[in-house]
């Protein structure tokens, strides 16, 4: 898929993960834009990790994140919009603006997609770990279907729950070999989940 000439950015203290859940409280205007303009688009943004500074102020994030997908939205009791987001693609930005209302905009590379491939049998575990504990992580993972057979999934969802820092989960997203990101997580200390 060709890169655009240009993507919204929303600034996260969360990493994104290919295929992962994405729920969001949107108050700030710009964002309140954004959204009304992906939903007249291709109904996607792009979620990167904050480096420095804070998800409602000025903020530099890091270099790859995660294209997210707006697939529902509600609005919430305090009058906020609510969405459920779902991640897609990795890129890298290319170059970075800002717009007059401060949201910010990015050139973009698409990453390649991890290929297919079994989780080995060294880490069958995780797997087993994830179909254990996906069910009791509440209403984000509630009806995903789980793909306990291709390693780049289990990754993802294991790098996503862990209780682990966001820089340690953003070297697992940037990671382009799934059974790398499977034997980078196994070897931390026994998983302590963020349930």
């Amino acid at each position: 898929m060709p890169a655009p000439a240009s993507i919204a950015l929303f600034p996260l203290n969360i990493v994104l993960f290919p295929g992962g859940p994405l729920p969001l409280r949107i108050f700030e205007t710009r964002y309140v834009d954004m959204v009304r303009s992906c939903m007249r688009g291709d109904q996607r943004f792009g979620a990167v990790l904050i480096r420095e500074g804070s998800e409602t102020g000025p903020a530099e994030t890091v270099q790859v994140g995660t294209m997210a997908r707006i697939i529902d939205f509600h609005q919430l009791s305090d009058g906020f919009l609510g969405l459920s987001c779902i991640g897609e693609e990795r890129f890298r930005i290319l170059t970075r603006s800002r717009q007059a209302d401060g949201l910010n905009l990015a050139q973009v590379e698409w990453l390649p997609i991890e290929p297919k491939v079994g989780v080995p049998g060294r880490h069958a575990r995780l797997a087993e770990l994830l179909r254990t504990v996906l069910p009791q992580l509440g209403e984000v993972y509630a009806g995903m279907p789980m793909h306990l057979d291709d390693a780049a999934w289990v990754g993802h969802r294991l790098a996503e729950i862990l209780s682990m820092p966001p820089a340690d989960k953003q070297f697992c997203l940037e990671l382009n070999d799934p059974i790398e990101r499977l034997d980078v997580l196994s070897a931390r200390p026994e998983p302590s989940l963020n349930a």
